[in-house]
């Protein structure tokens, strides 16, 4: 399927599933803007990623961020619609997992765990709309678990985000 033309944002974009959306939105053809909080491991995941989005006529851009808080959420999503003119695609992908049993889960890991995957994806995609809406619509695409409907031991919190 091309996408060649279409931006889209992916937040947790370095490393594993989001690093994974990321390379198969830029071998469509799709330019992707790259979120984290980490711009050492942002910049050399764009630069592994450059080669296949040369190869499909497509750009590789990142933006480090936090998506725990509501004004960075907004800036990396409006700097992804600047830089590619236009906003096609929200993934949703950020995520915090601390696994530990849930006596020993502490009030600031808690608090973690759900500003990050419940409300980032709410900031992210509050963002996105308005972009969205001008395109004349897009796709958002939350990623979850099967942790949401099959809770596991030391998962407490990161079962109850996943099922929000």
């Amino acid at each position: 399927m091309s996408h060649a033309g279409k931006a889209a944002i992916v937040t947790g974009g370095s490393k594993g599933i989001g690093r994974a959306i990321a390379a198969a939105l830029l071998e469509s053809g799709c330019h992707v803007l790259i979120t984290g909080r980490h711009a050492d491991t942002l910049a050399a995941t764009a630069g592994a990623l450059g080669e296949r989005a040369s190869a499909a006529g497509a750009r590789i851009e990142w933006m480090a961020g936090d998506v725990r808080r509501e004004d960075e959420a907004r800036a990396m999503v409006d700097e992804a619609a600047r830089r590619f003119g236009g906003l096609d695609v929200l993934v949703n992908n950020a995520a915090v997992g601390i696994l530990v049993e849930t006596a020993e889960v502490t009030g600031d890991g808690w608090r973690e765990t759900i500003e990050t995957n419940l409300s980032g994806v709410f900031y992210c995609t509050h963002a996105a709309i308005p972009h969205l809406r001008a395109r004349g619509g897009g796709w958002i695409i939350n990623i979850s678990s099967l942790a949401s409907r099959n809770p596991f031991a030391r998962g407490a919190a990161y079962s109850a985000t996943k099922a929000g």
